[in-house]
């Protein structure tokens, strides 16, 4: 059985590279990354030393994504980091392209609320329309949808304050959610290339706290003894906000000035989501198919300090402390 994680050179797809490394010998695995210059010699050498087949997938090119799955049976797919309809077909010639290298299982990593017609978050369109292009593939699948990444509010919201004099500012009000770690995600993705879920079942991927951004807020502040405050504002001043800081609407907007690589749209309808308690949903997926307890945001913490201890202000300066 031979194994395919794409997007190995990114946060989630990293993850579930060195999982899947764990639990099956190298020369069962393919892992892919849209070009060989964004991932790291040292991880790239450590893993062919392994024995994985490293190989270049790019989500535009079909033909060029046969070539590298050719020899998989299971593939993972991560979904492309754009938004909008240019999204949804990288997505179909993942797709199409793992139906004509013969693979027999897809694992597709979608968004909490993508199969529930009362959420509306920006994202939602992209990833409801891959789904129904997988189930009407007849490629038999496991769909894991992630609640909102722990992380974001962890590493991202704090340079943000860093950058707005130490206010976290947001529409989320005192509403809560289940917010997932990366780590658990990871692990969960694993689990389903190894084929531990149900034929053809999607799964909602939460974590096991039930917690506001002003309770995390509350915590890093405890941690860093920095006076982080919450700030609750609406969404017309939340898109001003962002605006100020040059983050654009759309991923096809100009970042060349933006501190973050995501879009205003996607940042404010998650927020308002977790404001209306929208991303509150409860799940036992974790435990279900990794056997561990969700981990806990607090032990997160101290994992991120560096944020404030070096007082990050932008993103693409984070790769020098992950």
């Amino acid at each position: 059985m031979k194994y395919i994680v794409t997007g190995v050179d990114g946060q989630l797809g990293g993850r579930v590279a060195e999982n899947m490394l764990n639990s099956v010998p190298g020369n069962n695995l393919i892992f892919t990354c849209r070009n060989h210059k964004y991932l790291s010699q040292e991880k790239r050498q450590r893993w062919e030393e392994k024995g994985v087949s490293v190989r270049e997938a790019d989500y535009d090119d079909k033909k060029g994504m046969v070539l590298a799955f050719k020899g998989g049976n299971r593939i993972y797919i991560v979904s492309s980091i754009i938004n909008g309809p240019q999204r949804v077909i990288q997505h179909k010639n993942v797709v199409d392209a793992a139906l004509e290298a013969g693979i027999e299982h897809l694992t597709y990593t979608s968004f909490l609320g993508a199969n529930r017609a009362d959420y509306s978050q920006y994202v939602i369109p992209d990833h409801t329309e891959t789904e129904k292009y997988i189930a009407a593939s007849g490629i038999e699948y496991n769909i894991m949808r992630n609640n909102l990444y722990a992380e974001n509010y962890l590493i991202n919201s704090v340079f943000l304050a860093n950058i707005s004099s130490n206010k976290w500012i947001t529409p989320a009000g005192d509403g809560k959610a289940t917010f997932v770690a990366k780590d658990d995600s990871g692990r969960v993705a694993a689990a389903l290339l190894l084929g531990k879920g149900k034929k053809n079942k999607d799964y909602d991927v939460t974590g096991g706290d039930l917690l506001s951004e002003r309770e995390i807020c509350a915590m890093v502040a405890q941690v860093s003894g920095i006076n982080y405050e919450y700030q609750p504002v609406n969404e017309k001043t939340f898109f001003s906000y962002l605006d100020s800081l040059h983050i654009p609407r759309t991923t096809d907007g100009d970042y060349s000035k933006s501190p973050v690589p995501f879009c205003g749209n996607d940042m404010v309808t998650n927020e308002c989501s977790v404001r209306d308690n929208m991303m509150s949903v409860r799940t036992n997926t974790i435990k279900q198919l990794t056997g561990h307890a969700p981990v806990k945001i607090a032990d997160l913490v101290q994992k991120y300090n560096f944020v404030w201890k070096n007082k990050i202000t932008n993103y693409w300066d984070l790769k020098k402390y992950q």
